[in-house]
C-alpha cells in the first residue's frame, strides 16, 4: 500500500529516465533491505556494488555523525585534511602518486580523459588526443564517458559525440595493436568488464596493454568504479593482475554510499594538470571524504580482503553447482560473478525480488550478484537457496 502511493508520487514528478522496479527500500542493515511495507529483501545488488560495508555500517555512521557536527563544505579554494588523508591512503595503497577528486564513475573518468589530453599537450604532442576504448565497455553517462563506452544502445539520440575514441575488442591484443597511429594518447579499459555482462580481461591482455603503452609513449587508463574498491579480493582489481596503470578511476564503493569519485596517477601522468585545468564544486568535500576514509581503512586490512576472496569463491562454486540447462556460463572474481543464461532475465530478476532476492543484470541474458563485501556465508546460502527456488519457478519457452 505505502510502496504503490510513494510510486504514483515518484512518477509525477521525477523525471522518467530509469526503468525502476516496484519496490521502495524505506531501512537497510548489513545486507538486508525492508521496503514501505515492511518486506524484507536480501539485497545482492548493494546499489550496483556500491553499500561495499552494507547498509547503515555504525562505523560509517560514527563518521559523518561526527564530521557532520564541524563542517559539511568549505570549498577547494581551501586545504581540507580528510581530503588529504584519503589522497594519502589510495596513493600508499596504489603506489601511484597523486589524487583528485570528484562526486561519482562518470566525473573521474572525464577527469581522466581530460588528464591525457593536457598530458601530451603540456609535452608539446597535441596531436596525440586519441583515446583507445573497447567494445562493450561502459565508462558512464556524461558525453565523453558515453562515448568512450562501446555500446551503441547508449549513446543512440546522443549525436553529434565528441572525437577521439576509437573501438577496440576486449581481450583482443590485435585489434589494440591495429589501432594505434600517431594520434594514440591512452588506452583506457575496465579490468573487469561489468555493464556487459562480468567479463574479466585476460591476464596476458592487460599485460599486453602495458607493454604496448610503453612501447608507444602511450598512457594506459584504469577504469576501475564498479571492479575496484576490494570487489575482487584486491584493493584494486589491477593488483590482482599485477599490471599498473598509469591512471585509475574509482567511485561507486569508495565511501559505502556517500557519493564520491577519485582519481589516481602517477607522479608523471599527475603532472598533466595544473591550477585551472580542471576541477569540482564538491569533490572531496569534508563530509564525503571523512567517511571514504574510514571505508578504506575497513577495506584495506588484508584480512577483510581475504574474507572476500573466500566468499566470492564459494559464491561462485555455489552457482556453478547449480543445475539448469539455461545457464551457460557462471564467471567473475571475488564478490562480483555473473550467471549467463541463453536467453533474457528480465522475469528472472522480477521472480527473485518476489522471493526476497534482490539480483540486477549486466546486459540481457546475464545475471549480477555484486552483495555488501561483508556478506556471510549464511547469507550466501541463502541467496543461492532463493535463486534455485526462482529458477524452479521460471517458466520460460
Amino acid at each position: 500500500m505505502y510502496n504503490e502511493a510513494i510510486i504514483e508520487e515518484a512518477q509525477k514528478y521525477v523525471m522518467n529516465t530509469y526503468g525502476r522496479f516496484p519496490m521502495v527500500p524505506v531501512r537497510g542493515e548489513g545486507c538486508w533491505l525492508w521496503d514501505a511495507d515492511g518486506t524484507q529483501y536480501l539485497d545482492c545488488v548493494s546499489g550496483i556494488a556500491v553499500c561495499a560495508l552494507g547498509h547503515a555500517d555504525p562505523r560509517l555512521q560514527a563518521v559523518l555523525k561526527e564530521q557532520a557536527e564541524n563542517l559539511w563544505h568549505c570549498s577547494n579554494l581551501y586545504w581540507i585534511p580528510n581530503q588529504a588523508a584519503l589522497a594519502k591512503k589510495l596513493v600508499e595503497i596504489s603506489g601511484m602518486g597523486k589524487a583528485f577528486f570528484c562526486n561519482s564513475g562518470a566525473e573521474a573518468n572525464e577527469a581522466a580523459i581530460k588528464l591525457v589530453r593536457k598530458y601530451f599537450y603540456r609535452r608539446n604532442r597535441p596531436e596525440k588526443y586519441e583515446i583507445i576504448v573497447f567494445n562493450h565497455s561502459f565508462h558512464g553517462r556524461t558525453l565523453a564517458a558515453l562515448t568512450a563506452t562501446g555500446q551503441k544502445k547508449y549513446q543512440e539520440g546522443f549525436a553529434p559525440l565528441p572525437a577521439g575514441f576509437v573501438y577496440a575488442e576486449y581481450n583482443d591484443l590485435d585489434s589494440v595493436r591495429a589501432l594505434i597511429n600517431e594520434h594514440t594518447a591512452a588506452i583506457l579499459a575496465e579490468p573487469i568488464q561489468g555493464e556487459s555482462g562480468i567479463h574479466p580481461a585476460d591476464p596476458d591482455f592487460l599485460a599486453g596493454l602495458r607493454a604496448l603503452c610503453d612501447e608507444n609513449e602511450l598512457l594506459l587508463v584504469f577504469d576501475e568504479v564498479q571492479c575496484g574498491m576490494g570487489r575482487t579480493g584486491d584493493f584494486f582489481a589491477w593488483q590482482g593482475y599485477g599490471v599498473r596503470p598509469d591512471i585509475v578511476t574509482m567511485a561507486k564503493a569508495l565511501a559505502g554510499g556517500f557519493p564520491i569519485g577519485a582519481m589516481i596517477a602517477s607522479d608523471e601522468a599527475a603532472g598533466g594538470f595544473a591550477p585551472g585545468d580542471h576541477a569540482s564544486t564538491f569533490g572531496g568535500n569534508p563530509l564525503a571524504t571523512a567517511v571514504a576514509c574510514a571505508v578504506v581503512d575497513i577495506i584495506g586490512e588484508p584480512e577483510f580482503l581475504e574474507r572476500v576472496k573466500a566468499r566470492g569463491e564459494g559464491l561462485a562454486g555455489a552457482l556453478s553447482a547449480i543445475r539448469d540447462p539455461r545457464i551457460t556460463a557462471v564467471r567473475g572474481r571475488g564478490l562480483m560473478v555473473g550467471i549467463q543464461f541463453d536467453r533474457e532475465i528480465k522475469d528472472l530478476i522480477a521472480i527473485c525480488m518476489e522471493n526476497g532476492l534482490l539480483v540486477v543484470g549486466a546486459g540481457p541474458n546475464v545475471l549480477r550478484l555484486v552483495p555488501p563485501l561483508t556478506i556471510l556465508p549464511a547469507e550466501i546460502g541463502t541467496a543461492v537457496s532463493i535463486l534455485k527456488t526462482s529458477l524452479e519457478a521460471w517458466v520460460t519457452v
